[in-house]
């Protein structure tokens, strides 16, 4: 098969080739295709090129590893996007030893604030991404499972083998975390 009919296959159909037809030379195609994905993913957290590209090229490797488990409940790149919040978020627990519950607790919102009654309408783009870099590697990881990567609930709680209620509230107390810290930084103006 020449690289343009390759690059024309879907993920799925890729990932069937290689564990059934033993074609772990197609793996290749995924690589390229997802590379820079899953460094700009990992960019997010490290904010460093050089550790972004390291740890992209090893989830690479590990979901090359990996392969088999994949048994298209979601799409390849849920599942690789999985692999990839994983595995940062165990770095970042390893090395700051941040026990999430712990810092929630230690992190905890002065009220309940109901994100959906905010006034967020005006939330300019640049701040929202300094507020991210003030929530724990967790709550941002799952802001963007569902809202960057578009995962549902039960791929995000399967991913992180919890149950789906508890994603639902880490979600909630995500996002009113974001808006409780955009408008204690920059305001309500």
């Amino acid at each position: 098969m020449n690289d343009l009919k390759l690059s024309n296959l879907a993920d799925e159909q890729i990932v069937s080739k290689i564990i059934h037809d033993g074609k772990n030379e197609l793996y290749e195609v995924l690589y390229r295709r997802y590379f820079p994905k899953v460094k700009d993913k990992c960019y997010s957290f490290f904010k460093e090129k050089k550790k972004s590209e390291e740890f992209a090229s090893d989830i690479l490797s590990k979901a090359f590893e990996k392969l088999e488990s994949y048994k298209g409940k979601s799409s390849f790149s849920s599942w690789l996007y999985s692999i990839t919040y994983n595995t940062v978020i165990d770095y970042l627990r390893k090395k700051k030893q941040l026990h999430y519950p712990n810092w929630n607790m230690e992190n905890q919102l002065p009220e309940i604030i109901d994100e959906s009654d905010a006034e967020i309408s005006e939330i300019s783009y640049e701040n929202l991404l300094q507020v991210f870099e003030k929530i724990h590697p967790e709550e941002k990881a799952l802001l963007m499972m569902k809202y960057q990567d578009s995962l549902s609930i039960k791929e995000i709680a399967v991913s992180l083998s919890t149950s789906e209620d508890a994603i639902k509230m880490r979600l909630k107390r995500a996002r009113a975390r974001v808006v409780y810290l955009y408008f204690k930084i920059f305001g309500s103006d």
